[in-house]
């Protein structure tokens, strides 16, 4: 069980005029009316500090707070080892599993908190899905946070992958530029795909070494549109092994249910180089891939 937690918003135009259970059951559909109802009445959800009624009228100000109580989380390896420490500067290896920021029921079994845990001032400036292990660049403190966060905003960060992907294909090396954006998907209404309408987007993928089924590739990215990798590898008709969401087009799967989330394939961030802000020196950091990614000999 970890310790709940208070989701707090403070209320300036959505919400104002609205009574409170109308309010919550509208904006966060996670729980039924009912089950807002005997949140009101339990006093997990307070207004200005104190608890409230059902039909209390909201005001622009009021400070609105879910108290959630303790819940058991997904289990996730916890475990994320430092591989570079350096004047505000520090890259972990996150573990295949562990998702990096809150959601989806997880709390405290995420990188951003056993960060805050382990290393008091220190979060990542970037994510990694929950099942891509590798390196995580973070920072201790706003301002080295803010000076890397720039270098990542003028894609200066160079970021190499690994992937495990299917077929053989009869390129060494292949530039992709699929657009990606949201496309239609039950289960989730939409899901990021292979999109004609989509975000440009551009991955570089070297064969490194391949069989007759599957192949080792490094994969650079110039952008980070969601699953990119997964999305541009599959749309060139080499889906990454394993994965449950994407087909050979890029899109998902005909009649599948699978989402961003599931398991099933392998992807590694094994390399970040940047410039150290303070210390002005080129840095590259390499995480080792696992033993699915590694080369045969």
């Amino acid at each position: 069980m970890n310790k709940g937690y208070s989701y707090a918003e403070t209320l300036s135009v959505r919400g104002v005029g609205d009574p409170v259970l109308a309010y919550m059951a509208g904006r966060y559909t996670h729980s039924t009316p009912e089950q807002w109802a005997d949140h009101i009445r339990s006093g997990r959800v307070t207004v200005n500090d104190a608890a409230t009624s059902a039909d209390r009228v909201l005001k622009h100000g009021d400070v609105l707070v879910f108290h959630r109580e303790p819940w058991e989380e997904p289990s996730a390896p916890l475990s994320a080892p430092v591989l570079y420490d350096c004047d505000g500067v520090v890259v972990v290896h996150k573990p295949a599993g562990l998702p990096t920021m809150p959601g989806g029921g997880f709390l405290e079994h995420t990188l951003v908190h056993q960060l805050r845990q382990l290393h008091g001032d220190v979060a990542p400036l970037h994510r990694l899905g929950r099942w891509t292990s590798g390196a995580v660049l973070c920072a201790r403190g706003r301002v080295v946070g803010a000076a890397l966060s720039r270098q990542f905003q003028q894609r200066s960060i160079g970021k190499r992958y690994r992937a495990l992907a299917s077929g053989c294909p009869a390129w060494t090396e292949q530039v992709i530029t699929t657009p990606i954006g949201p496309v239609p998907y039950a289960p989730l209404g939409t899901v990021h795909a292979s999109s004609p309408t989509g975000r440009r987007s551009h991955t570089v993928a070297s064969v490194i070494q391949k069989d007759s089924q599957s192949f080792i590739a490094d994969v650079e990215i110039a952008t980070g549109r969601p699953h990119q990798i997964r999305i541009h590898l599959a749309s060139v008709g080499h889906p990454l092994v394993g994965d449950p969401l994407y087909g050979p087009d890029g899109l998902p799967r005909p009649g599948g249910t699978a989402v961003p989330g599931d398991p099933g394939y392998s992807l590694h961030s094994a390399e970040i180089r940047f410039v150290h802000p303070t210390l002005t020196l080129d840095v590259v950091v390499q995480a080792e891939p696992p033993a699915v990614l590694q080369l045969r000999s």
